[in-house]
């Protein structure tokens, strides 16, 4: 079944604003992996005094969406404070996109953490905030998995309680998902975002996902057990 894109997702991918790289920029931050089909790099310009956004620009590498939503993102923060822009979330982007189909709002996500990620970076540089150490510990995990999405609804999957354990053993981290009620075609895709969501934490080498269908029995892991 093809997607269906709203008139301004379209006009944002075929013509997307604020595409580039800043020179000699005040932060940048890149989320995302290309291996996992989608990356997004912001470059900011802040204002010393005023603390507004003066400039911002994107690199995508990845779908329609992530194009779209990257370049709604900046349409928004440019000209903004960032405590303003520290406020933004995937439903605002979604909402100012006329609507994104659910296996996409993940895209949403991607462009807001990117956004606040060279935030967070400007503030570390300019001595307004701390570089955070990641703590390696389930809380962590948890915290990260609410930015992982469920195609089929649009809502994250540890408010929907998919959940089942997460298991830290050494450098490796198991966890558990019930698909429950989602559609057995969303597996894989949840369990790359997941994937691609914990791997950013460096303390871990390895990230094994184990998925349960809808009538609890069990799909194999990506290590194929």
């Amino acid at each position: 079944m093809a997607i269906k894109y709203s008139p301004t997702v379209i006009e944002h991918f075929t013509n997307p604003q604020n595409v580039g790289e800043i020179e000699n920029a005040d932060a940048a931050a890149t989320e995302g992996s290309p291996a996992c089909g989608d990356m997004l790099t912001f470059t900011l310009k802040v204002d010393p005094e005023s603390h507004v956004i003066e400039d911002v620009r994107f690199r995508s590498y990845g779908c329609a969406s992530n194009i779209s939503t990257a370049s709604m993102a900046t349409v928004l923060a440019k000209g903004k404070p960032v405590e303003e822009v520290k406020n933004f979330n995937a439903k605002i982007i979604s909402e100012k996109l006329g609507g994104l189909p659910a296996t996409k709002m993940h895209c949403s996500v991607l462009a807001v953490n990117g956004l606040k990620a060279a935030i967070k970076q400007w503030e570390i540089n300019n001595g307004l905030a701390e570089e955070e150490e990641i703590q390696c510990n389930v809380t962590t995990i948890k915290k990260l998995l609410k930015h992982v999405i469920n195609p089929q609804t649009g809502k994250n999957i540890i408010s929907m309680g998919m959940i089942n354990f997460i298991k830290i053993d050494g450098a490796k981290v198991f966890i558990e998902v019930n698909l429950g009620d989602t559609e057995d075609m969303y597996a894989e895709n949840i369990r790359d975002e997941i994937t691609e969501t914990i791997e950013s934490m460096k303390c871990l080498e390895e990230v094994v996902v184990r998925i349960l269908d809808r009538q609890k029995f069990e799909i194999k892991d990506n290590n194929g057990v």
